[in-house]
């Protein structure tokens, strides 16, 4: 689990936007549509890493 204080100084690594916790599968940019993954509670924060989410 990512703890608050890391969860508030995170960004998007691409946008530099905000990024919110998505059900513990990872880290979602809603600015552009990306999912980092989280692998052993560390965030993955590699824009070639991040896979593509389709709008809700």
């Amino acid at each position: 689990m990512i703890s608050k204080d890391l969860l508030e100084i995170l960004a998007c690594p691409k946008c530099k936007g905000p990024v919110k916790l998505k059900n513990d599968k990872g880290l979602v940019c809603e600015k552009c549509m990306l999912l980092y993954e989280i692998r052993d509670d560390i965030p993955i924060m590699l824009i070639e890493e991040a896979k593509k989410i389709a709008e809700e």
